[in-house]
């Protein structure tokens, strides 16, 4: 199947209540696991390959790219491809004639004036390019290089004023908001502000993502995706299910130095992860 929009899965979940499962890729292994686990669910996903996944790949966007397009254009349900996460500007560069739709733009560590004019920037060009383009504003926090900040801190949370002004002015498709999730959590533990969601849904009229969503448990997702959220990103969870299949069957089978065997069964392990979180949004 030909590759899709994430623009166009987005418009269509945002217009029937519902999310779009958006899954950070590393490895072969991952963007098999995300495409069989989303054909399980017969289900439309976005493979997103963020910044710091190319900078683990030496640096090379391409390699991780070709594989992804290659897969998505075998698979039987639709499938996208979002360049997540991107603070450079050489590397937003190359999403267009890598087989990206779409970027997300991450100014959001800088003041604001600073990343409204970053954003801005980069909006004008992807469109130029013909790319979908989300951006941040407040801190989801829990990446790597970003400042330290607890996601109930002061400042933390999306302003729904303050929002409002940068869409318009930004230019941007859509907004990651900060709603009480944080990045690379390894417990289900986090509690969203669904009072301020609610009320960033009524300020804009953009569709709004979920960052960090592998800390947050399933009845919140789900009543995230109906109070407004319509783009729901995973990353860590599946790094979880990978990293604890590879490590029981280790322990398990010590004499194994096939990388196959081991590979094999953390891919599955993601297939069950992704199948499960998909079910839950749909």
């Amino acid at each position: 199947m030909p590759l899709v929009t994430t623009g166009e899965l987005v418009a269509r979940a945002a217009a029937a209540h519902s999310a779009v499962p958006s899954f950070n890729i590393i490895t072969l292994e991952h963007i098999e696991a995300v495409i069989a686990g989303a054909e399980a669910a017969q289900a439309a996903v976005v493979l997103q390959v963020s910044e710091n996944a190319v900078k683990f790949r030496y640096g090379r966007l391409l390699p991780l790219a070709r594989a992804a397009v290659a897969a998505a254009e075998r698979a039987t349900i639709p499938v996208a491809l979002h360049l997540d996460h991107v603070q450079s500007d050489d590397l937003l560069r190359q999403a267009a004639d890598a087989g990206f739709s779409s970027v997300m733009y991450d100014a959001a560590r800088l003041p604001y004036e600073r990343n409204l004019a970053a954003t801005r920037a980069a909006a004008d060009w992807a469109h130029a390019q013909g790319l979908w383009i989300e951006a941040e504003l407040g801190q989801v926090g829990g990446k790597a290089g970003q400042p330290a900040l607890d996601a109930h801190a002061p400042g933390a949370r999306t302003d729904p004023d303050q929002a409002r002004a940068f869409v318009a002015d930004s230019g941007v498709d859509a907004l990651a908001v900060a709603i009480g999730s944080t990045h690379a959590m390894t417990t289900r533990t986090a509690t969203l502000d669904h009072t301020l969601l609610k009320r960033l849904s009524a300020a804009l009229d953009v569709p709004l993502v979920l960052h960090g969503s592998s800390g947050v448990p399933d009845h919140e997702l789900v009543a995230a995706v109906a109070g407004g959220i319509s783009k729901v990103n995973i990353g860590t969870a599946l790094n979880i299910a990978m990293t604890g299949a590879i490590r029981d069957f280790l322990a398990a089978h010590p004499e194994a130095v096939d990388s196959r065997k081991y590979l094999g069964v953390g891919r599955e392990a993601m297939v069950r992860t992704v199948t499960g979180i998909i079910r839950t949004l749909t």
